[in-house]
């Protein structure tokens, strides 16, 4: 189980603040790795764990990566977060699944990812309101509301101001961090907005952000980090993908991968 302060702690001792997508395209896979797309799929996933566990202290899977491959990428999933948390059980797993919805339907979702697979968090949607996060709190785990996404379509609604001119944002912000702790609840915070992500940090001091955006789309790692940071110097996920993923085409892509990952130290 996950405590805020343990994660502090985690980072601050690893000196890193990176998270791993593992957003694994079969297509993208090198050559040279053969056999079933299971296997595939499996070997490239478990070399790149291999080669940058050292230089990170999480890993995010993107459901829709696994979903896409029918139901053997569901089985592909699952062995993936298994073989995570067996060999690396320090490491923070994150489920981006971005779930959302009411009731029993959300029940059944934190069943799936909490109980049938061994995810320490899930990625979730506000729109539909705080009652359809509160299923997914438990003691030890995490949901990550989206507050202010890297997607350029993010203004369409997220940075609109509301009646008392505060942005839509800044309202999941308060809204959910008065009600959910430290312990319980983190904020998706895309980097390719700059300095608003210093903004974010000012309204919730004390909740994790998880912040995608760095490299490939644009954001800057160093003025992320420096915006992002808690009082403690931890605080916070940035997430890379590609451009650890696919840092290489050839047999060196684990090695490539691993040199893209350390860049993440500090």
């Amino acid at each position: 189980m996950f405590t805020k302060d343990a994660l502090d702690n985690l980072i601050l001792s690893k000196r890193t603040v990176l998270c791993v997508g593992l957003d694994t395209d079969p297509a993208k896979i090198p050559a040279h790795i053969t056999g079933t797309i299971r296997q595939r799929v499996m070997e490239f996933n478990t070399s790149i764990i291999k080669a940058t566990h050292k230089y990170c202290i999480a890993y995010k899977i993107n459901t829709a990566f696994y979903e896409a491959m029918g139901a053997e990428g569901w089985q592909i999933l699952f062995h993936t977060a298994e073989y995570i948390k067996s060999h690396h059980s320090q490491h923070f797993l994150i489920a981006d699944a971005k779930r959302g919805d009411i009731g029993n339907t959300a029940e059944r979702y934190a069943k799936a990812f909490y109980d049938e697979m061994p995810f320490d968090a899930i990625t979730l949607s506000p729109y539909m309101g705080i009652d359809t996060v509160e299923p997914f709190i438990r003691r030890g785990k995490f949901a990550i509301v989206l507050a202010l996404t890297s997607n350029t379509g993010s203004s369409d609604f997220q940075l609109q101001p509301m009646d008392d001119g505060k942005p839509l944002y800044q309202k999941v912000l308060e809204k959910f961090s008065a009600k959910f702790g430290k312990d319980e609840i983190m904020f998706v915070t895309g980097a390719t907005h700059g300095t608003i992500v210093k903004t974010v940090r000012s309204l919730v001091p004390n909740h994790y952000l998880l912040i995608p955006g760095v490299g490939v789309q644009g954001g800057d790692y160093l003025t992320t980090l420096s915006n992002a940071l808690n009082e403690s110097g931890a605080g916070v996920f940035i997430n890379s993908s590609r451009e650890i993923l696919y840092a290489s085409s050839y047999e060196d892509f684990d090695v490539a991968a691993a040199v893209a990952a350390s860049k993440y130290n500090f």
